[in-house]
This record gives structure tokens, C-alpha cells and sequence, in this order.
């Protein structure tokens, strides 16, 4: 018998409900929406770009259309292809999701002329509180409390500077428009402020089509609490407790749960009224949000931070401690439906916590990473939920944001709830895209994080004293990393048919072979293997003559690595990406997927990729590596991710210093500025508005002119 708690329906679905709703939005949410218009037996339309066309939203819907290009301002930004969506499939109803256009007061108010009604709060609530500027001033007068800072419309860069100095260092730069941390910045000194206005103003231009900027004090150990409200078109409005969203990095939310472990029952009547005020001061209508940005030693005195008039990315937590779909909640109020429920029938029941999988490279400093899923396996069980996009085969593109799927789990109490999701990460596996899993579970083993000790900068500290590997090591103590090359050692059939040249798959005659067989005693493959972080492992594999069969041999093998390091190894049983690995004697599950010279390797939901040089690659790796033993910067400089150069900040011909910025790709609304590595003339390979590839050269950087000559 499961504990979890059902999401429980207020009611059926009647004829006051819709009979077709078009879900424009895409991804693990587009899914989650069309579950609940399922089970309501309501008909689903769904919408996709190009890039989207073999997604999983499309694949679930009852209809699906194209709205345009990957280019989301031709896609699921445009308000006409939407409308033009709905139209043609006959929706009455149109749920937005999160991101995109949900919170876009123009598209609501296009919803309202074109007949079609809009799931969501009025235009004013979307115009009130999609002003950070405004809202702030709004609510204040409605005695909610807000946190000192600089909010009037229309300052640029100059007044802002000028006014910053009554606010305080540190402070934070923030959009007025849009949402999800675009665009912030922490500014600590007063020196570094005009930089960080340009670059929020360019990505709250690109990401919301407004660059208006706010200033706001930098509370150094805040907790950020959220309120979930509910309101209906005939007044009523309450909330379903709160959650804590104060794991977060680069202002993004990791992890999340419900109820918060920092408040108790008296701070969250108080904190759920003024969220109910809020609410009410806009006439709000359906489902919101009110964040509120708490100090850690003290969480009485709690500040608005701001309304999300959405869907939250983290609602699935409330959903789980209330048993409320809060979907079909969102449907019956859109449909002109009282609540169901009343302020004193609300319940937390246990405890859920939630977190998020982004396509991440950890190696690189979690920048965005893409690929193609060749491997997947989501975890089930008691009190465990997943909220997923993914598929076998699906293509993670830079088109989009990072976020791949949700794990939640719900137990009695915090620390079953925490325990649950790590085993859940455990058994979850994701091979041919990098992600945070692995950090995932290095975060939810912190002894601050299992005691509650959270605040919005601690994510950042337990990266700081995180080393190495993350996540579970196999019996034989070898970092996985080193795992890996084992496995894909035996997994790219070196033993057998391998060679230094790459020849793989070649048959050769005579006494000496190129895959390094001898005849008549032990043979010995050597191969090198580049790691994620750059790094380059040689291994040597070494069995008995009468082993060779063609395949991974059953018995173990000698395998020595480069730091002297032998362990025998062997691959045993195989079910479609499952197989056992033998290492001295111990035995663990893994998972094996391969493209070309890469191998994935998944153990204990942690996955890593090794790729199998040739020659001439391990060649340059011990050139390279030799210039980095010198000191020598990289005249190179490659992109970490792909990505759009958005800004260049330099020309070519023009000397620079080593730390030096260069240019700046954004990808996934996430902009990464590129640095000279060493003193020289730079030459720009790359413009704004350029695509790149992952490690393509976007610069080079050469010597001085007179470097090298005698004066």
C-alpha cells in the first residue's frame, strides 16, 4: 500500500469545463498539463517548434500543431501562431504553463479578443505584478512588507549608478520584466555596477523584450520562502502553505521543498495573509505565487520579493503535502468555478522535496550542455514522482531551458523525504546528455542541507568544498571517472579488435597484430581515454591469448591505468543498457551506452562519458598538456558551450591582456563571458548572432609583434 498522497479532484468534470485546451508551452510541463487534461477527459492540443517535432508533449497530446522555426520568438513567443494553433483545433481554452507567454499581459488580453479564455490571472494582475518596478510600489501600499531599494520606471544606467549609493553595496541588479532569475546581478562594489547593468539590460531585452532595471538591497544569508495562493473569480482567496526554494545557483532553483523546516505555524498564518493580501490587491485570479525573501536568523521579518502570476516549476511540491491537482484547480476557476476549498480545509500532510534535472556539464562548471538521450531510466516507488520530458533518442538542444525533468518524493517526515529522493536519484539514469544528478545527491548529503541550515548561497559553498567525483564510488575505491575508462575499455572491444591507430574492427595476420596481441603469451592493449574535465587516462589491458573471442571476455581482465592503479575487471550480463561489472571481485550494476568513440557509463545515478583517442589525439592532448606544465595560455579560445554570441567586446588586431573578456555565447538563457587566456593580438572568429558549436574556436590569440627580438 502506498503512502504517497493521491492528488484528490474537487469535482467532476462538467459541462462548465472546457472541451479542448491547447497547452503552449513545451517540455516536462506541457506533459504534466496534459495529464490533468487526461484525467479530466478534457481534449489536449499541443504546440512544437521544429526542434520539438519527436518531443514527448507531442507525442501525449490528442492533436499536436507547428507553430514555426526552433527560434522561440517564431514559436512559442508568437502570440499569432498560438492564437492561429487554437483556432484551427477548435481549443476554448488556452493553459500556458510556465515561461513563454505566461505571464505576458498582451497575450491574455489577445486570448480575450480572439474569444478563447486565457488560464490564468486578469491583465491587470499580469501588468501589475510583471512590473517588479510597479509591483513593489503596489503592494507596499497594501502594507505588505517590501525590502529598500531603487524601483522608478524609466532610470538608466547613469541615474542608476548615481542613486545605488542610497541603497548600500551589496546590492542586486534586477529585470523588471520576466522572471526565473534572468538577468540578475550581485553587484558587491560600487566599481563593477555599470558592467553589471549592461549585461542585465541585454538579457532582460533578450529574454523579455524590456530592459527596465531595478536596484534592490543584497540580503547576504536570505532564505527565499514562497506562498502558494488560490484564487476564484468571486473573491475567495487562499493559500496552501509555503515552500522553500532557497537552494539555488546563479539565482536558479535546485531543489525545493514543503513545508519550509525554518517556519513555524505562527510565521506561516502571518506570511500566508500577506501573500492572500498581495493576492487580492490585483484581483488576482487562479494560481499564484508570492516570493518572499526571508533572513536566515530571523524569519519573522520576511520582505516581498515578488508575485509569479503562473504555474510554479516547483508546485509539485504543494501538490504532494496537499493532495490538490493544482492544474485542475487552475481549469475550474478559469472555468468560472468557486474553490472547493476553504482556508481552514487546508492540511500539510507530510513532507516533499523536489529536485530539478538540468542539462548540465559539471566538468565545465554546470554550463548547458546538449546531446542525444541514448540511455534512460526514470526511478518509481514509494512516495516517489516524476515529472519528466525525456525519451530514448530525444535531441537536448541549445534552443531551450536546461531543465530536463523533476524528481519529488514525499514521506512522513523531512528526513524520509530526503532519503527517498537520494534513492530515487540513485536509480535514475540519463546517458548521452551531461546532468546535475551527481551533484544532486553530493547536495542532499550535506550535513547543512539534512539539517534545515539553508539559505540562497549555500548551493555555491558546497560546490566550493566538493572535489572531484561526486555522487557513489564503486567497492574497488576507484574515482568513477576511472570506472569509466575501465568499462569503456572493455566496452570499445580493445581487447579483441582494438589499436593505437584507431584501426578498430580490423583483422590482421602474422605473429604481431596492430592491436599489440602476441602470440603465444599474454597480450596487452594500451589506449588512451579523455575524461570530461580534460583530462587524458592511458590504459592497458592485458588477458590470456585463449580469451579472445570477439567480445568482452566473461573472466576479468588486468586492467593498469596510468597512475599505476591494476584492477581486475569484467563486464558480465547485459539487458539493453544494464550490465554487470566485476572490480576485484566486487560486483555493481552499470549502465553502457556508446556513440562512436564516446562511452557512457551510469552507476548510482551518476553518469560520465569517456571518449577513446586515436593516435593523433593523444598526441595533441600530451602537446597540450605540456603547455599547460609551462604556463603557457591556450592561444585558443573555444566555446564551453553551444550556443549564440550575443556580444562581442573587443576587435580583431586589438592587443589584449590575459583576463581579458573577448565575447560573450548565451545559451539556455545563460550568458558565459570568454576571457584571454594570455597576453597577445586577438583575432575574433565569431560575431554576434553566430552559432557555436561546443569547443569551436571562437578566437585565437597570437604574440606580440615584438615579442621574441632584441631591442
Amino acid at each position: 500500500m502506498t503512502t504517497t498522497p493521491a492528488l484528490i479532484s474537487t469535482g467532476p468534470a462538467t459541462a462548465r469545463l472546457f472541451s479542448t485546451v491547447l497547452v503552449a508551452n513545451r517540455g516536462e510541463i506541457a506533459c504534466r498539463v496534459i495529464a490533468t487534461l487526461r484525467a479530466l477527459g478534457i481534449r489536449s492540443v499541443a504546440v512544437y517548434s521544429d526542434a520539438d517535432r519527436d518531443a514527448r508533449h507531442v507525442a501525449l497530446a490528442d492533436e499536436a500543431v507547428r507553430l514555426g522555426p526552433a527560434d522561440a520568438r517564431s514559436s512559442y513567443l508568437s502570440i499569432d501562431a498560438v492564437l492561429a494553433a487554437a483556432r484551427d483545433t477548435g481549443a476554448d481554452a488556452i493553459h500556458p504553463g510556465y515561461g513563454f507567454l505566461a505571464e505576458n499581459a498582451a497575450f491574455a488580453r489577445a486570448c480575450a479578443d480572439a474569444g478563447v479564455t486565457f488560464v490564468g490571472p486578469g491583465v491587470h494582475a499580469l501588468e501589475v505584478m510583471g512590473d517588479k518596478i510597479r509591483a513593489k510600489r503596489h503592494v507596499a501600499d497594501a502594507g505588505v512588507p517590501v525590502l529598500p531599494g531603487v524601483s522608478e520606471p524609466g532610470l538608466d544606467d547613469d541615474a542608476l549608478v548615481a542613486a545605488a549609493a542610497d541603497v548600500g553595496f551589496p546590492l542586486l541588479v534586477k529585470p523588471s520584466a520576466g522572471g526565473g532569475g534572468k538577468g540578475m546581478q550581485v553587484v558587491e562594489h560600487a566599481e563593477d555596477l555599470s558592467d553589471a547593468l549592461r549585461t542585465a539590460r541585454r538579457v532582460a531585452a533578450a529574454a523579455f523584450g524590456d530592459d527596465t532595471l531595478l536596484l534592490e538591497r543584497y540580503v547576504r544569508t536570505p532564505r527565499h520562502i514562497e506562498i502558494q495562493v488560490l484564487a476564484d473569480t468571486h473573491g475567495a482567496v487562499v493559500h496552501l502553505g509555503e515552500r522553500e526554494c532557497s537552494l539555488q545557483r546563479r539565482h536558479q532553483k535546485v531543489v525545493e521543498e514543503a513545508p519550509s523546516p525554518l517556519l513555524d505555524e505562527a510565521t506561516r498564518a502571518r506570511m500566508g495573509e500577506v501573500a492572500c493580501a498581495a493576492a487580492r490587491s490585483v484581483g488576482y485570479v487562479g494560481a499564484g505565487t508570492v516570493e518572499m525573501i526571508v533572513p536566515a536568523d530571523d524569519p519573522t521579518a520576511f520582505f516581498f520579493l515578488e508575485m509569479n502570476t503562473r504555474l510554479q516549476v516547483e508546485h509539485p511540491v504543494t501538490e504532494m503535502v496537499t493532495g490538490l491537482d493544482l492544474v485542475e484547480q487552475q481549469l475550474r476557476v478559469a472555468a468560472g468555478e468557486h474553490l472547493a476549498v476553504r482556508q481552514e480545509d487546508v492540511r500539510l500532510a507530510g513532507h516533499a522535496v523536489e529536485a530539478r534535472l538540468y542539462a548540465e556539464d559539471p566538468a565545465r562548471g554546470f554550463l548547458p550542455g546538449t546531446g542525444r538521450v541514448l540511455a534512460l531510466e526514470e526511478p518509481q516507488g514509494e512516495g516517489v514522482r516524476v515529472d519528466s520530458a525525456l525519451l530514448p533518442g530525444l535531441e537536448v538542444s541549445a534552443d531551450y531551458d536546461p531543465m530536463l525533468a523533476k524528481v519529488i518524493a514525499w514521506g512522513h517526515d523531512r528526513d524520509q523525504a530526503l532519503h527517498r529522493l537520494d534513492a530515487a536519484l540513485a536509480r535514475t539514469t540519463i546517458l548521452g546528455v551531461p546532468t546535475n544528478t551527481a551533484f544532486l545527491r553530493t547536495l542532499l548529503a550535506d550535513d547543512d542541507v539534512r539539517a534545515g541550515r539553508l539559505d540562497t548561497g549555500l548551493v555555491e559553498r558546497v560546490l566550493a568544498r566538493s572535489t572531484g567525483d561526486t555522487g557513489a564510488t564503486p567497492d574497488a575505491g576507484l574515482p568513477l571517472g576511472r570506472v569509466a575508462v575501465v568499462v569503456a575499455a572493455l566496452e570499445h572491444g580493445v581487447l579483441t579488435h582494438g589499436s593505437d591507430d584507431g584501426a578498430v574492427g580490423r583483422e590482421r595476420t602474422g605473429p604481431w597484430r596492430p592491436d599489440a596481441w602476441r602470440l603465444g603469451d599474454a597480450a596487452v592493449v594500451r589506449s588512451a581515454f579523455a575524461l570530461p574535465d580534460g583530462s587524458v587516462v592511458d590504459v592497458a589491458v592485458g588477458t590470456d591469448p585463449g580469451m579472445r573471442t570477439g567480445t568482452a571476455p566473461a573472466s576479468p581482465s588486468t586492467v593498469t591505468l596510468d597512475d599505476g592503479t591494476a584492477v581486475r575487471a569484467s563486464l558480465g550480463h547485459r539487458d539493453g543498457a544494464a550490465a554487470t561489472l566485476e572490480l576485484d571481485g566486487a560486483v555493481r550494476h552499470v549502465r553502457i551506452a556508446t556513440d562512436g568513440p564516446t562511452t557512457w557509463v551510469g552507476l548510482d545515478g551518476v553518469a560520465v562519458a569517456v571518449r577513446r583517442l586515436d593516435r593523433a589525439e593523444r598526441l595533441a592532448a600530451q602537446l597540450s598538456a605540456t603547455g599547460r606544465e609551462e604556463g603557457a595560455g591556450a592561444p585558443e579560445i573555444r566555446s564551453p558551450m553551444p550556443g549564440t554570441v550575443v556580444a562581442t567586446h573587443v576587435e580583431s588586431g586589438e592587443a589584449v591582456t590575459a583576463g581579458q573578456p573577448l565575447l560573450t555565447v548565451e545559451a539556455m538563457k545563460m550568458e558565459h563571458r570568454l576571457a584571454a587566456t594570455t597576453d597577445g593580438i586577438v583575432t575574433l572568429t565569431a560575431r554576434p548572432a553566430d552559432r557555436v558549436a561546443l569547443d569551436q574556436v571562437v578566437a585565437t590569440i597570437a604574440a606580440h609583434p615584438h615579442e621574441g627580438t632584441q631591442g
